[in-house]
């Protein structure tokens, strides 16, 4: 979903944080506790995700030391564009693998064998803008705005919620599709559009870098709020969750329960100590640790198992595809999606 390339520091400058904006084995027996160390250890343990707020858990973990119980060594590597990551889910070599939720149902739903543990936000989009009269998606009418990733979650998202204002792109606003976040606020900057359609940390980094060049831009819609209104549901977009492949599981099936027992205790932690998690996340994802820590707040960040939030996925999935049943492979994914 991002691609990065920024040296982690202290204080971010403007060139590095308009670089964030660019920015998813066999195995020994367990113990069936998740609260207990395995009998035998993984030798290695490899997490995988995007340089985005939900792999902040996971770079957290197997920084801390939370994973010393399941594997002698344990890192998280982050995936940049989702071609790196399907090849990496297809070849084998990535086995535990955070991504859309949207393209884990699509995925299972055509064969592919991985199922999703746990879900690791509940929404991180948001609308941007200098112009603080802009608080509703109503209010774009006749403006300029910019989304990064077509075909992506935020795209996808802004396609179901637009016809409930009654808003046609092209007729009562303009869209412009760029390739990524970094593109999208670089327009918004030099006032090509109106205002910014795009994720955490992106939000963060663009507020940081409009800061450190005089302007000021603001985090006006929160589109998990208007998800809620449009949906009549919860204000949740659980958009993101770690997947683990038929291959990785079916070695030792304890490995789910002592990583999802190991990543609920980490995302508490996270949240609680955003700088410390910061700190302990940015040399993985190659980000400022302030950005990351000012995204913490505002990312929704959670380990939820999966399973215990079918109903808030299911309308999630049901909404996206409602036009394109394509978009996750036909169906809603089956008992045998959830870990």
């Amino acid at each position: 979903m991002y691609q990065s390339a920024i040296p982690s520091c202290a204080s971010p400058d403007r060139r590095s944080v308009l670089l964030t904006l660019g920015g998813a084995l066999a195995l020994p027996l367990v113990a069936s506790c998740a609260g207990q160390a395995f009998a035998a250890p993984l030798g290695e343990l490899e997490l995988y995700g995007p340089p985005a707020g939900p792999s902040v858990i996971l770079a957290r973990a197997a920084a801390s030391g939370a994973l010393s119980r399941i594997a002698d060594k344990a890192s998280f590597r982050a995936w940049r564009n989702p071609d790196e990551m399907r090849a990496g889910l297809t070849s084998g070599t990535m086995r535990a693998v955070v991504l859309p939720v949207q393209v884990a149902a699509s995925l299972y739903n055509r064969g592919f064998g991985l199922k999703l543990l746990n879900v690791m936000t509940k929404g991180l989009l948001y609308v941007i803008s200098a112009d603080t009269g802009v608080t509703s998606l109503a209010d774009l009418k006749g403006k300029r705005l910019a989304v990064p990733f077509r075909n992506d979650m935020p795209d996808l998202v802004l396609a179901r919620l637009l016809p409930h204002y009654r808003l046609s792109p092209g007729t009562d606003l303009a869209i412009e599709t760029v390739g990524s976040p970094v593109e999208a606020i670089q327009m918004l900057m030099a006032g090509r559009v109106d205002a910014v359609l795009a994720p955490e940390p992106a939000i963060s980094a663009a507020i940081m870098l409009a800061g450190a060049t005089g302007k000021t831009l603001a985090r006006v819609i929160d589109i998990q709020e208007v998800w809620g209104e449009v949906s009549g549901g919860p204000p949740v977009l659980p958009q993101a969750g770690l997947a683990l492949t038929d291959a990785f599981t079916q070695a030792d099936p304890d490995i789910a329960e002592a990583l999802q027992a190991a990543l609920e205790k980490v995302a508490a932690e996270v949240n609680a100590e955003p700088e410390k998690a910061a700190a302990d996340a940015a040399p993985a994802l190659e980000m400022p640790a302030p950005v990351i820590a000012a995204s913490i707040a505002n990312s929704r960040l959670v380990a939820q198992r999966a399973s215990t939030v079918r109903t808030e996925i299911e309308a999630m999935l049901a909404m996206l595809s409602d036009a394109d049943p394509g978009l996750i492979g036909g169906r809603l994914p089956d008992d045998g999606f959830y870990l």
